[in-house]
């Protein structure tokens, strides 16, 4: 009978701990997850297997918010005056370049207005996976390591690796990477860009730097020799700065990289039902049209 009666009591302990520990995993955080907040609305978090809804939500919204640096030229910056080519941020302060004409276009087709959200570069995939943002549109690349965590759309732009130095510099003259053996190098920090420095037999590997702004503030103090980044981005370096130039490298001279790389896409969470309604504005886009485009923003960017 002792038995029996301990028996049962154990088995009540059990049952109620089950019960506890069910409520626990369907509700961590106390709330109905029925209740969870539209993230084009809000911002607030969300798992990437609510992709699927992410066009209904951005409808449903009324906008689709978009993140970038604001602070990456060609493709964004910030500026102080407003014009039709601008959108703004916040009071006194509006975004242009050529992430935000095709942030534009996108918003466009989808009927809908367009938020941006300025961030640092780290924070722009987890503000999306978070659900802060809709979409990053921001001079990314669709590099193996990103589709890890993201989907990109078909890519919106394709360039290729190039080298910025001053014009005065005994490596204004490089005609191949190996004429940097033992030259002051850097790139943006957390892009394929600073890796691919690794080829550069005998080079001084610098720290990485955060953005755009502190990369052309390093090479006109001459704390280094030069910087890795893409094509625009280095027009846009010598269209800012007329003690610049970049050297661009022949086939089997320059960086050896997977083309997509160099390539410019959407972000956008695992799954997402924008890819397809993104990848259509883009395919309405040709490559002279595109081309046409980065000019036109390198042309209008603000002045250092």
């Amino acid at each position: 009978m002792k038995m029996k009666k301990t028996l049962c009591i154990l088995l009540a302990v059990v049952t109620a701990l089950s019960c506890v520990l069910a409520f626990t995993a369907c509700n961590k955080d106390g709330k109905d997850p029925s209740d969870a907040a539209n993230p084009s609305e809000t911002g607030a978090a969300v798992s990437s297997t609510l992709g699927a809804n992410d066009l209904a939500n951005v409808k449903k919204a009324g906008k689709i918010v978009v993140g970038m640096e604001c602070d990456y030229k060609p493709y964004n910056w910030a500026q102080t005056t407003e014009n039709e080519n601008t959108v703004k941020i916040k009071d006194g302060m509006y975004a242009d370049g050529y992430d935000v004409q095709v942030a534009k276009k996108v918003a466009e087709a989808l009927g809908v207005t367009l938020e941006i959200k300025p961030m640092e570069w780290d924070g722009l995939i987890p503000a999306l996976n978070s659900g802060n943002i809709d979409a990053v549109i921001a001079g990314m690349s669709p590099t193996a390591d990103r589709r890890i965590s993201v989907d990109f759309s078909d890519t919106y732009f394709d360039s290729v690796l190039v080298m910025v130095v001053r014009k005065d510099s005994a490596y204004a003259s490089a005609t191949k990477i190996a004429d940097f053996k033992g030259a002051k190098i850097t790139g943006q920090q957390n892009t394929f860009h600073y890796e691919v420095i690794d080829q550069i037999e005998g080079v001084k590997k610098q720290a990485a730097l955060p953005n755009f702004a502190a990369l052309t503030q390093a090479l006109a103090a001459g704390s280094i020799d030069g910087y890795v980044c893409e094509r625009p981005g280095a027009k846009s370096a010598v269209e800012s700065n007329k003690d610049f130039t970049f050297i661009e490298f022949a086939e089997n001279n320059g960086f050896k990289y997977d083309l997509t790389d160099a390539s410019i896409a959407v972000a956008m969470r695992k799954g997402s039902s924008l890819t397809s309604e993104i990848n259509k504005v883009i395919a309405s886009l040709t490559s002279e049209q595109k081309d046409a485009l980065m000019l036109e923003c390198i042309a209008r960017q603000p002045g250092e």
